[in-house]
This record gives structure tokens, sequence and C-alpha cells, in this order.
């Protein structure tokens, strides 16, 4: 990764760590991070996003504008760190791809910690709001977002805090940086 732009790019399916792992990686090595994704889109037109992510079912309007403003951020950037589902297959000049796993248990978990409501609740709406993902992508741009071929580095993310897993991908950007 040598020249004077480095564009670092982190995907995964919904809490896997995509947007704590792109924050301490863009804070660690002063890159700013992109992260424009359908909770900021929702945010902004003022919709809960449950009812956006129904939304975004009968329409391809939101998709197309998440994955346009994050590219265009992303490509105006000297040095970025996009976080986003599809950022490893949307930046396609990306220095560094990186896709993050993690169980559906443990993600299920992870957003039940971070937004409430029940496990089991979390875990239907996670496994639904996957296969609805993963069908719009494929529609949308030919893109099967379980496909991690396209990653240089793919971490299972199940058993690691973000700390561990950010120290991971700063590692491999140093070793790539200096050979």
């Amino acid at each position: 990764m040598t020249g004077a732009r480095v564009r670092i790019a982190i995907s995964g399916k919904s809490g896997c760590g995509n947007t704590t792992v792109s924050k301490l990686v863009a804070d660690t090595l002063g890159y700013p991070m992109i992260n424009f994704t359908f909770r900021t889109l929702s945010e902004e037109k003022g919709i809960e996003f449950w009812t956006f992510c129904k939304q975004a079912e009968e329409t391809d309007e939101y998709d197309l504008e998440v994955d346009r403003r994050q590219v265009e951020m992303a490509m105006a950037a000297e040095h970025c760190v996009l976080g986003s589902r599809l950022a490893i297959w949307m930046l396609k000049d990306a220095d560094f791809k990186v896709y993050l796993t993690a169980s559906s248990e443990e993600r299920a978990r992870r957003i039940t910690e971070r937004e409430g409501g029940s496990l089991s609740e979390r875990m239907e709406q996670t496994q639904r709001r996957d296969a609805n993902d993963s069908k719009r992508y494929l529609r949308l741009y030919g893109i099967d977002n379980s496909d991690t071929s396209i990653a240089d580095l793919v971490i299972d993310t199940s058993k690691l805090g973000p700390e561990q897993v950010a120290d991971l991908i700063i590692a491999e950007v140093r070793k790539r940086e200096n050979p």
C-alpha cells in the first residue's frame, strides 16, 4: 500500500462490529471514518429505522443513495476508512478490504445490547434483515454479501473485542505499508 492515498474498506453483516471497528481503525491511523448507512439516511429523513428498512424493501432509492454517497465521500478523501455493509465491493479502489463475520447468535446478542429488546426478537429481525439485504444486494449489484473472496482479510469477531479486531487490521495495514 504505497502511494499518497490509503483507503480501507471494512464490511460485514449487522452486529459484526463494522462501525465500532472502523472508528477504532480510523482514529488510530488518523484517517477520517466514512460510515454513511441506512441508519444515517433514516435519521436524515426523520424515519424510524425499522420502518425505513421496511420501506427499503419496496424501493431501490435508499440503497442507491446510501451506496452512491458513501463511495463519493471515500473517493473525495485522501485517506479514509469506509465502514459499511458493501464497502469492500463498492469501493473498488480500496487499498485494503476487510470482511468481519460473527455467528447469528452473537450478532443478535450485540444488537440487543446496543438497541434493547428481547434476544429472540433481535434474532428474528437480524435473520430477516440479513435475508432481505442479501436479496437486494444480489438484485441491485450482483453482489453476494456472504462471498468473502474479494476481501484481503476476513476476521471472525465472535470471540474478539473491537479493540482486538482493530489491532489485527492496523497490524496488517502497517505490514503492507512497510513490507
